[in-house]
């Protein structure tokens, strides 16, 4: 997979210190884009979610099943490994615990997917109670294709590569297996209040 960013701008904000920003970040009003690879265009006519397990596909939704699902707004700040953090976006989407709700679960990690090939790993606690999220929507309007539509993972504690842009599934493990970045030396967890950027973090 190549590996690419674009979007990139100045530094209108230093953060540092700031109270409610993350160790070694600054904040931006823009919402830059980084990608690892070409941004899949997905149509909601092809699209599915699959919440898989050791034993297969435990849940699978179209798009409008996934649409009928209870949804709900949250506003939280976001911060990047790259160091920007974007304070107060709000996002639309379906809680995780919504999604494993009936599901008799005894995973301890999960493993996301995306349409293009990325993917993320996560302890499954960090995806319950609350943590996180499938989202459908940024600021009241569908998710830009750039930015991870039609439908993204959130989960604004970990830095951002973890939620998992263009969503495809969520695979519970017993084991922890690494995802793109992780592989590449970027960290397992990914904490941004502990910096943890890499490996050695």
């Amino acid at each position: 997979m190549a590996i690419f960013s674009a979007g990139f701008t100045g530094r209108p904000e230093r953060g540092a210190g700031k109270s409610g920003i993350p160790p070694g970040q600054y904040v931006t009003r823009e919402f830059p884009v980084l990608s690892a690879g070409p941004t899949p265009l997905v149509s909601l006519d092809a699209w599915r979610l699959d919440v898989t397990g050791d034993h297969g596909t435990a849940r699978s939704w179209t798009w409008d099943e996934f649409r009928e699902l209870d949804a709900e707004e949250v506003t939280v700040n976001l911060h990047c490994v790259t160091r920007w953090s974007k304070l107060g976006t709000t996002w639309t989407g379906v809680p995780v615990d919504t999604l494993l709700a009936e599901l008799e679960v005894d995973s301890e990690f999960v493993l996301a997917s995306s349409y293009g090939g990325y993917t993320t790993n996560l302890p499954l606690v960090d995806l319950l109670d609350g943590k996180a999220w499938v989202v459908f929507e940024y600021e009241g309007r569908t998710i830009d294709p750039e930015h991870g539509g039609p439908a993204r993972l959130l989960v604004p504690h970990l830095y951002l590569w973890k939620s998992a842009k263009w969503l495809r599934g969520l695979r519970l493990q017993a084991r922890d297996e690494a995802g793109f970045w992780e592989r590449l030396g970027y960290h397992n967890y990914g904490d941004p209040w502990r910096e943890q950027r890499h490996w050695d973090d």
